[in-house]
């Protein structure tokens, strides 16, 4: 069984889409009101966004500290 590389999972937009996808039919099928499915879809939005953000930004750090290093 392999393991699941997070860091990829975390950072893509597919995986968002289908999460949150998932979420708003759950709240829809326990008949949640509508403003409150808008609140929650806005959440997992942002949340969505800062984490591929931070991900995004430590890769890049990282590649950019392992290239500095190979130079030397």
């Amino acid at each position: 069984m392999q393991k699941i590389n997070w860091k990829q999972k975390l950072t893509s937009r597919k995986f968002w889409v289908a999460f949150t996808g998932f979420i708003t039919a759950l709240l829809v099928a326990f008949k949640v009101p509508d403003l409150t499915i808008e609140q929650v879809v806005a959440l997992i939005t942002a949340a969505s966004t800062l984490i591929a953000y931070i991900i995004g930004e430590g890769m890049v750090d990282a590649a950019r500290i392992n290239g500095s290093d190979k130079s030397e």
